[in-house]
Formats: structure tokens, sequence, C-alpha cells
């Protein structure tokens, strides 16, 4: 998610810069952006806060920052979206924080740089853990709201779904011969020493998903992981299971042969890249529904820059990122909407196609739950 899952480069120092005072005009037009405060910033729940758009990438190019965090550049093709931004909006630079990290970690450092120039602005949760951390997000409502689906968002504009992929696994089939077609297949013994997840399933999304599905893949539910904790006890048993956190460069060297996690990223470390490893294949495991899982877009409460940080959330919600989101494999919230008003790239989309009907995704209240279970079990199952 490890993105959490994905140690991580060091966040640039950086001042932020104070708006001019709020004033008002004589003729009661809306307010220029010279006009638009800090705290104002801070509390605008829509472009129209700042006079539209053309007021806010002013606001936002007067802050002249942006701090992101745990967004490596391989991960739904962030490196991308990071690029483009800085080429849209060349008076803004962004800061990117701990790309290997958590969403555990993004939550960290908005509460322990609270007040600081060097906060996230901007966040990408995995629903658990933002389910835990509400009181850290702001309302804000992109633009285009109306093309994310009502039940991909909170209906105040708290958080909103960016994007999914389906939970698979990676291998080097220059190491493993026999593809494996399920969860089942990896407690053999040729994957001795040869699995891995992203990280800690009690902060990690991406990891925990892991469980998710092994879950799924052992008559488990999204009601019930037990079986994923349990199958995952097994696999450490036999000696399959890995502690090691797995990278684009693991894979590359050999150290993590075969790696769970969601399918845009295994995607990515593969003949796809020129960092990639070309023997490196993605399977989806057959015997059980796949297992998807959106994350969450939301703005700091607290963010240094908080006029950029919404103008990023615009950034992210354009048709042009929703397509670099599927074309690194990630399905993006909009999906169905670009389809319908023909902003979808369809040349990619062919190439991706369409997420199964009938994917699993716990709800808020079952991430919730699996996430308790988790943080009871997982530390004695597995270690």
């Amino acid at each position: 998610m490890n993105k959490r899952h994905l140690a991580g480069a060091a966040l640039l120092a950086v001042s932020a810069v104070a708006l001019a005072a709020c004033s008002s005009s004589a003729s009661g037009t809306t307010p220029s952006a010279s006009a638009i405060s800090h705290a104002d910033a801070l509390t605008a729940t829509s472009a129209d806060d700042f006079g539209g758009m053309d007021g806010l990438v002013a606001a936002a190019n007067a802050e002249g920052q942006l701090n992101v965090i745990t967004l490596p550049p391989s991960w739904a093709n962030y490196g991308k979206i990071i690029q483009g931004f800085e080429k849209k909006y060349p008076k803004i630079h962004i800061n990117s924080a701990n790309p290997d990290g958590s969403s555990a970690d993004e939550v960290a450092a908005a509460r322990s740089q609270k007040g600081q120039s060097t906060a996230p602005d901007v966040f990408d949760l995995g629903t658990a853990v933002m389910d835990e951390n509400l009181d850290l997000l702001a309302k804000y409502k992109v633009q285009n709201w109306k093309d994310i689906p009502d039940d991909f968002k909170d209906p105040d504009g708290v958080w909103y779904y960016d994007y999914t992929g389906l939970m698979s696994i990676g291998y080097d089939s220059s190491v493993i011969t026999t593809p494996p077609k399920t969860f089942a297949d990896l407690l053999k013994p040729e994957f001795k020493g040869k699995v891995a997840i992203k990280g800690d399933p009690t902060q990690a999304n991406e990891a925990a998903s892991a469980v998710y599905l092994a879950a799924l893949q052992n008559g488990g539910s999204a009601d019930d992981i037990q079986p994923g904790i349990d199958f995952f006890q097994k696999l450490k048993q036999a000696g399959n299971f890995l502690a090691t956190l797995p990278t684009q460069a693991t894979v590359a060297s050999g150290e993590t042969p075969v790696v769970i996690q969601w399918s845009y990223n295994n995607l990515a470390w593969g003949a796809g890249s020129s960092a990639g490893n070309p023997n490196y294949t993605t399977v989806i495991p057959t015997g059980s529904p796949a297992l998807g899982s959106y994350y969450n877009q939301a703005i700091n409460v607290d963010a240094p820059h908080p006029a950029a940080a919404r103008l990023w959330e615009e950034w992210i919600y354009s048709p042009e990122v929703q397509n670099l989101y599927l074309a690194a494999g990630a399905y993006p919230a909009t999906l169905e909407a670009m389809k319908k008003n023909g902003t979808v790239d369809s040349s990619v989309l062919a190439k991706v196609g369409d997420a199964p009907k009938d994917f699993v995704q716990l709800t808020s209240d079952q991430a919730a739950k699996a996430g308790q279970l988790l943080s009871q079990k997982w530390a004695a199952a597995v270690g």
C-alpha cells in the first residue's frame, strides 16, 4: 500500500507561505486569490470559496508547495501523476515523503508534525486506518463531485474513493516453474522462503488485504478473516513466509520471488517497467471471488498548504489522472462516468478490461472489525 505498504526518501523542509489577509470586495463580487487567508483556505469546501478554479490556482501558486506522503512512483502511476501536476502547475513544488510507508505512517506524520510546514497536506489511505482517524480530515468537494458514485464518497466531502486494484500473486517465472493458481499452492515445498507481503497487516492496508484474500481462499469471508490469519500461520510454519518487505529491487535481485500485492503494483514490477523483472508474472488467484479495496483521498484538516491540497484533489479527479490510474491497471473511482461522457481512454480500457462484477470489498464496518482482529491475533500467529 509498503505503501504502504511499500525506507523512504527524506522530506524536504519547506516554509509555509502566508497568504494575504482576507478582505471583502465593495462591489460584492467573489474575493480574489489575494483576499483568501490561510485560515479561510483551511476551511474551503469547494473551488467556489476561492472564486473558482482560477482563484484556487492563484492561491495554490502563492503557497508554492505541496506535501504528499507514501506515494511510490511505481504505485498506480503516481510517478507520472506527480510529474504531471508539477508540469501543469510549475509554481508548485511537490515534496514527497516516505514513499515506502504505510497508511498508519501517514496518520503518524500528520499527528506528530501538526503545525509544521513539513506535515502532509493530503492523504491516500486504506479504509480501516482512515476510519480510525476521521478527525484529521477536512471537507472538500471537487468540481466533478457528481462523477464519483454516491457510495464511493462521504456525503460531506470528508473522503472519497480514488482507485482500486485486485489482490494478486506476482512471481518470478525463472524461479517458480509451476505457476501458483490458488493460495493453497503457496504452501508447497517449492515456495519455501519465497513468499512475501507488503508489510505489517496491522498497519498497512495492502498487507491486510493479502490476509483478507487468504480468508476468502480458505472458507472465510469479509465478515470472518480468521481463516486468513490461520493460512499465514501455516505459511510461516511451512517455512514459506518471508518477513522481508518486498520492493521492486528485492524482486529484481531474487530476494523476494513471490509477492502478494495489488495487481497494479505487481504489473509495474514486471516487464512493463524499464527497471522491472521481465520474468515477473501476475496472476489473480482462482477458487474464490477476487478481492479489491479502494483507497481514499482526503485533505489534512491542518494542511500547511491548504490551497495546494485542494488543487491536488481537483487534479486527482480530472480525467487525465483517472486515466493514468487505469493505465497502471488500477480502476479509478470515476470510471463509469468517464465511460458515459467519453473521457475514458478507450484503448487503455480495452487493454486493462473492466473490473470483475463480483469482486469483494470490505465495507467500513467489516474493515474495522478485521483490523481489530488482526491487532489482537496477527503477532501471536505470525510474529
